[in-house]
Protein backbone atom coordinates (compact mmCIF):
# COMPACT_ATOMS: atom_id res chain seq x y z
CA UNK A 1 0.00 0.00 0.00
CA UNK A 2 1.02 3.43 -0.93
CA UNK A 3 2.07 5.79 1.58
CA UNK A 4 -0.17 8.64 2.68
CA UNK A 5 1.89 12.37 3.53
CA UNK A 6 -0.11 15.58 4.53
CA UNK A 7 1.79 18.50 4.04
CA UNK A 8 3.77 19.89 6.99
CA UNK A 9 1.59 22.15 9.44
CA UNK A 10 3.84 25.42 10.08
CA UNK A 11 1.93 27.27 12.66
CA UNK A 12 4.18 26.43 15.70
CA UNK A 13 7.41 27.23 13.25
CA UNK A 14 10.10 28.77 15.99
CA UNK A 15 11.32 32.33 14.61
CA UNK A 16 13.45 34.57 16.14
CA UNK A 17 13.92 38.63 15.57
CA UNK A 18 15.70 39.83 12.35
CA UNK A 19 18.10 42.27 14.88
CA UNK A 20 19.22 39.14 17.23
CA UNK A 21 20.54 37.01 13.91
CA UNK A 22 24.05 37.41 13.00
CA UNK A 23 24.25 38.98 9.24
CA UNK A 24 27.07 38.63 6.76
CA UNK A 25 26.21 42.07 4.62
CA UNK A 26 25.53 45.53 6.33
CA UNK A 27 25.05 48.69 4.92
CA UNK A 28 27.69 50.22 6.74
CA UNK A 29 30.41 48.07 4.25
CA UNK A 30 28.63 49.21 1.17
CA UNK A 31 30.66 51.01 -1.64
CA UNK A 32 30.56 54.49 -1.45
CA UNK A 33 29.59 57.11 -4.52
CA UNK A 34 32.85 57.78 -6.17
CA UNK A 35 33.08 61.96 -6.70
CA UNK A 36 34.60 63.40 -9.06
CA UNK A 37 38.39 64.63 -8.40
CA UNK A 38 38.54 62.36 -5.33
CA UNK A 39 42.25 60.90 -4.96
CA UNK A 40 43.07 56.83 -5.28
CA UNK A 41 43.39 56.29 -1.51
CA UNK A 42 39.78 57.66 -1.81
CA UNK A 43 38.82 55.01 -4.09
CA UNK A 44 40.20 52.43 -2.43
CA UNK A 45 38.10 52.93 1.01
CA UNK A 46 34.91 53.68 -1.06
CA UNK A 47 35.03 49.78 -2.39
CA UNK A 48 32.78 47.55 -0.76
CA UNK A 49 34.12 45.96 2.81
CA UNK A 50 32.78 42.59 1.29
CA UNK A 51 34.31 39.72 -0.30
CA UNK A 52 37.04 40.83 -2.90
CA UNK A 53 36.97 44.33 -2.06
CA UNK A 54 37.73 43.52 1.68
CA UNK A 55 40.66 41.15 0.68
CA UNK A 56 41.82 43.64 -1.78
CA UNK A 57 42.21 45.85 1.39
CA UNK A 58 43.51 43.04 3.57
CA UNK A 59 46.29 42.03 0.70
CA UNK A 60 47.50 45.81 0.60
CA UNK A 61 47.37 45.73 4.41
CA UNK A 62 49.40 42.49 4.95
CA UNK A 63 52.12 43.43 2.40
CA UNK A 64 52.27 47.25 3.75
CA UNK A 65 52.63 46.15 7.31
CA UNK A 66 55.41 43.37 6.56
CA UNK A 67 57.73 46.31 5.02
CA UNK A 68 57.12 48.50 8.00
CA UNK A 69 58.45 45.64 10.47
CA UNK A 70 61.28 44.59 7.64
CA UNK A 71 59.53 40.56 6.77
CA UNK A 72 59.71 39.07 3.85
CA UNK A 73 57.78 39.76 1.20
CA UNK A 74 58.55 37.57 -1.98
CA UNK A 75 56.72 37.73 -4.98
CA UNK A 76 56.35 34.23 -6.97
CA UNK A 77 55.05 34.95 -10.54
CA UNK A 78 53.98 33.14 -13.72
CA UNK A 79 55.30 34.17 -16.88
CA UNK A 80 51.97 35.81 -18.29
CA UNK A 81 52.81 38.97 -15.83
CA UNK A 82 55.46 39.75 -18.20
CA UNK A 83 52.81 38.84 -20.78
CA UNK A 84 50.47 41.77 -20.04
CA UNK A 85 52.62 44.76 -19.79
CA UNK A 86 53.53 43.70 -15.79
CA UNK A 87 57.68 44.45 -15.46
CA UNK A 88 57.75 48.47 -14.94
CA UNK A 89 55.28 47.67 -11.61
CA UNK A 90 57.55 44.83 -10.63
CA UNK A 91 60.22 46.63 -10.76
CA UNK A 92 59.03 49.94 -8.97
CA UNK A 93 58.21 47.21 -6.13
CA UNK A 94 61.93 46.11 -6.50
CA UNK A 95 63.04 49.66 -6.23
CA UNK A 96 61.14 50.91 -3.70
CA UNK A 97 62.13 48.01 -1.29
CA UNK A 98 58.80 46.17 -1.49
CA UNK A 99 59.64 43.11 -2.86
CA UNK A 100 62.46 40.79 -0.93
CA UNK A 101 62.52 38.24 -3.82
CA UNK A 102 61.47 37.12 -7.30
CA UNK A 103 60.80 33.64 -8.35
CA UNK A 104 59.37 32.58 -11.45
CA UNK A 105 59.23 29.59 -13.78
CA UNK A 106 61.25 29.00 -16.77
CA UNK A 107 59.02 30.67 -19.46
CA UNK A 108 59.89 33.93 -17.06
CA UNK A 109 63.22 34.08 -18.47
CA UNK A 110 62.29 34.07 -21.98
CA UNK A 111 59.86 36.94 -21.96
CA UNK A 112 62.02 39.01 -19.73
CA UNK A 113 64.89 38.04 -21.91
CA UNK A 114 63.25 39.11 -25.28
CA UNK A 115 61.74 42.55 -23.82
CA UNK A 116 65.41 43.33 -22.50
CA UNK A 117 66.84 42.06 -25.94
CA UNK A 118 63.80 43.65 -28.37
CA UNK A 119 61.56 45.30 -26.21
CA UNK A 120 59.27 42.98 -27.68
CA UNK A 121 57.42 39.08 -27.16
CA UNK A 122 54.82 36.74 -27.10
CA UNK A 123 54.85 35.11 -30.78
CA UNK A 124 51.18 33.91 -32.02
CA UNK A 125 51.34 30.41 -30.55
CA UNK A 126 48.79 29.05 -32.86
CA UNK A 127 49.96 30.29 -35.59
CA UNK A 128 53.11 28.95 -36.11
CA UNK A 129 52.59 25.62 -34.20
CA UNK A 130 51.26 24.00 -37.38
CA UNK A 131 54.48 24.57 -39.68
CA UNK A 132 56.62 23.84 -36.47
CA UNK A 133 58.17 27.43 -36.30
CA UNK A 134 56.65 28.17 -33.23
CA UNK A 135 59.26 28.35 -30.44
CA UNK A 136 62.47 28.64 -32.89
CA UNK A 137 63.58 32.22 -32.64
CA UNK A 138 67.08 32.38 -33.53
CA UNK A 139 67.72 34.77 -30.82
CA UNK A 140 66.33 33.84 -27.99
CA UNK A 141 67.79 30.61 -28.37
CA UNK A 142 71.23 31.31 -28.79
CA UNK A 143 71.59 34.13 -25.97
CA UNK A 144 69.68 32.35 -23.25
CA UNK A 145 71.93 29.31 -24.41
CA UNK A 146 74.92 31.18 -23.82
CA UNK A 147 74.07 32.94 -20.95
CA UNK A 148 73.17 29.41 -19.06
CA UNK A 149 76.91 28.30 -20.25
CA UNK A 150 78.44 30.82 -17.51
CA UNK A 151 76.90 29.03 -14.46
CA UNK A 152 79.70 27.80 -12.54
CA UNK A 153 78.76 24.06 -10.54
CA UNK A 154 76.51 24.98 -8.10
CA UNK A 155 77.65 28.79 -7.39
CA UNK A 156 75.23 30.51 -9.98
CA UNK A 157 71.36 30.51 -9.84
CA UNK A 158 69.60 30.99 -13.03
CA UNK A 159 68.16 33.61 -12.26
CA UNK A 160 71.11 35.74 -11.52
CA UNK A 161 73.19 33.88 -14.69
CA UNK A 162 71.01 35.54 -17.42
CA UNK A 163 70.11 38.59 -15.19
CA UNK A 164 73.76 39.14 -15.04
CA UNK A 165 74.04 38.42 -19.25
CA UNK A 166 71.54 41.00 -19.61
CA UNK A 167 73.85 43.75 -18.08
CA UNK A 168 76.94 42.63 -19.23
CA UNK A 169 75.84 42.57 -22.97
CA UNK A 170 73.79 45.80 -22.48
CA UNK A 171 70.77 44.96 -23.87
CA UNK A 172 68.79 47.88 -25.68
CA UNK A 173 66.08 47.28 -23.31
CA UNK A 174 67.33 46.14 -20.14
CA UNK A 175 65.60 49.03 -18.03
CA UNK A 176 62.45 46.73 -18.42
CA UNK A 177 63.96 43.20 -17.07
CA UNK A 178 62.84 41.93 -13.78
CA UNK A 179 66.03 39.86 -14.37
CA UNK A 180 68.54 42.55 -14.70
CA UNK A 181 66.63 44.39 -11.79
CA UNK A 182 67.27 41.61 -9.80
CA UNK A 183 71.15 41.93 -10.35
CA UNK A 184 71.25 45.48 -10.66
CA UNK A 185 69.33 45.77 -6.66
CA UNK A 186 71.15 42.64 -5.13
CA UNK A 187 67.34 41.08 -4.90
CA UNK A 188 67.24 37.51 -5.47
CA UNK A 189 65.38 36.12 -8.32
CA UNK A 190 65.04 32.53 -8.86
CA UNK A 191 63.87 30.46 -11.34
CA UNK A 192 62.27 27.21 -11.04
CA UNK A 193 62.50 25.19 -14.07
CA UNK A 194 60.76 21.80 -15.65
CA UNK A 195 62.46 20.72 -18.53
CA UNK A 196 60.67 20.08 -21.33
CA UNK A 197 58.09 22.83 -21.25
CA UNK A 198 59.97 25.66 -22.64
CA UNK A 199 61.22 26.67 -26.08
CA UNK A 200 64.50 26.93 -25.48
CA UNK A 201 64.60 23.12 -24.21
CA UNK A 202 64.13 22.39 -27.86
CA UNK A 203 67.55 24.19 -29.18
CA UNK A 204 70.79 22.81 -29.85
CA UNK A 205 72.71 25.11 -27.40
CA UNK A 206 70.95 24.45 -24.39
CA UNK A 207 72.64 23.00 -21.52
CA UNK A 208 70.56 20.75 -19.35
CA UNK A 209 73.25 19.98 -17.10
CA UNK A 210 73.93 23.53 -16.03
CA UNK A 211 70.32 24.43 -16.61
CA UNK A 212 69.35 21.30 -13.67
CA UNK A 213 71.82 22.34 -11.25
CA UNK A 214 71.31 26.19 -12.06
CA UNK A 215 67.65 25.71 -11.26
CA UNK A 216 68.38 23.57 -8.00
CA UNK A 217 70.48 25.92 -6.76
CA UNK A 218 67.73 28.86 -7.18
CA UNK A 219 65.50 26.07 -5.31
CA UNK A 220 67.80 25.73 -2.08
CA UNK A 221 68.22 29.40 -2.42
CA UNK A 222 64.38 30.19 -2.55
CA UNK A 223 63.99 27.47 0.60
CA UNK A 224 66.37 29.93 2.36
CA UNK A 225 64.48 33.02 1.48
CA UNK A 226 60.56 31.10 2.90
CA UNK A 227 62.23 30.49 6.04
CA UNK A 228 62.85 34.16 6.82
CA UNK A 229 58.91 34.26 5.79
CA UNK A 230 57.57 34.50 9.60
CA UNK A 231 54.95 37.55 9.19
CA UNK A 232 55.62 38.11 6.07
CA UNK A 233 54.15 38.02 2.83
CA UNK A 234 53.96 35.11 -0.31
CA UNK A 235 52.26 36.12 -3.80
CA UNK A 236 51.82 33.86 -6.30
CA UNK A 237 50.77 35.66 -9.51
CA UNK A 238 49.41 33.79 -12.23
CA UNK A 239 51.63 30.17 -11.61
CA UNK A 240 49.51 27.54 -11.54
CA UNK A 241 51.81 24.70 -11.03
CA UNK A 242 55.01 25.19 -10.91
CA UNK A 243 55.55 27.84 -8.40
CA UNK A 244 52.65 26.20 -6.28
CA UNK A 245 54.49 23.18 -5.63
CA UNK A 246 57.73 24.59 -5.23
CA UNK A 247 56.02 26.66 -2.06
CA UNK A 248 54.58 23.86 -1.00
CA UNK A 249 57.83 21.72 -0.98
CA UNK A 250 60.45 24.65 0.19
CA UNK A 251 58.00 25.26 3.19
CA UNK A 252 57.64 21.28 4.48
CA UNK A 253 61.62 21.58 3.56
CA UNK A 254 62.33 24.69 6.34
CA UNK A 255 59.96 23.51 8.80
CA UNK A 256 61.76 19.57 8.62
CA UNK A 257 65.28 21.69 9.40
CA UNK A 258 63.51 23.44 12.52
CA UNK A 259 63.01 26.91 11.01
CA UNK A 260 59.75 29.18 12.19
CA UNK A 261 56.88 29.20 10.02
CA UNK A 262 53.58 29.46 11.70
CA UNK A 263 52.24 32.49 10.93
CA UNK A 264 52.15 34.49 7.43
CA UNK A 265 50.14 35.94 4.76
CA UNK A 266 49.78 33.82 1.18
CA UNK A 267 48.15 35.27 -1.78
CA UNK A 268 47.11 34.13 -4.85
CA UNK A 269 46.10 35.94 -7.63
CA UNK A 270 44.82 34.40 -10.74
CA UNK A 271 42.03 35.13 -13.47
CA UNK A 272 40.43 31.51 -12.57
CA UNK A 273 40.53 29.04 -9.82
CA UNK A 274 42.92 26.37 -9.70
CA UNK A 275 43.50 23.43 -7.26
CA UNK A 276 46.66 23.90 -6.45
CA UNK A 277 46.94 27.54 -5.46
CA UNK A 278 43.86 27.12 -3.69
CA UNK A 279 45.58 24.15 -1.74
CA UNK A 280 49.42 24.48 -2.04
CA UNK A 281 49.75 28.37 -1.42
CA UNK A 282 46.54 29.40 0.55
CA UNK A 283 45.10 26.70 2.53
CA UNK A 284 47.77 23.78 3.15
CA UNK A 285 50.97 26.43 4.32
CA UNK A 286 48.80 28.60 6.63
CA UNK A 287 46.89 26.23 8.15
CA UNK A 288 48.70 26.20 11.39
CA UNK A 289 48.42 29.68 11.54
CA UNK A 290 48.48 33.38 9.56
CA UNK A 291 45.90 33.60 6.46
CA UNK A 292 45.52 32.57 3.03
CA UNK A 293 43.98 35.25 0.97
CA UNK A 294 42.70 34.61 -3.12
CA UNK A 295 41.14 37.30 -5.88
CA UNK A 296 40.01 36.18 -8.59
CA UNK A 297 40.86 38.70 -11.62
CA UNK A 298 43.20 39.94 -14.37
CA UNK A 299 46.79 40.42 -13.49
CA UNK A 300 46.98 43.68 -15.30
CA UNK A 301 44.31 45.30 -13.58
CA UNK A 302 44.73 43.78 -9.88
CA UNK A 303 48.48 43.79 -9.57
CA UNK A 304 48.85 47.69 -10.59
CA UNK A 305 45.65 48.29 -7.76
CA UNK A 306 47.78 46.28 -5.31
CA UNK A 307 50.54 48.32 -5.79
CA UNK A 308 49.32 51.77 -5.92
CA UNK A 309 47.64 50.81 -2.79
CA UNK A 310 50.62 49.86 -0.74
CA UNK A 311 52.28 52.99 -2.36
CA UNK A 312 49.75 55.30 -0.99
CA UNK A 313 49.45 53.43 2.57
CA UNK A 314 52.94 54.07 3.03
CA UNK A 315 53.57 57.53 1.68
Amino acid sequence: MAKKFKPLDLSKLKTYSLSDRPSKVKTDDFARIWQKGSSFRVFLDSLPDILAGRDLREVISAIAAAHVDNRTIIFGMGAHVIKVGLNPIVIDLMERGLITAVAMNGAGIIHDAELAMIGQTSEDVAAAIGDGTFGMARETGNFLGEAIKTVKGHKTGLGEAVGQAIIDQQLPMMDQSILAAGVRLDIPVTVHVAIGTDIIHMHPGFDPQKTGAATHRDFRQFASIVATLEKGVYLNVGSAVILPEIFLKATTLVRNLGYSLDEFTTVNLDFIKHYRPLTNVIARPTARGGQGIGIVGHHEILLPLIAAGVIELLE
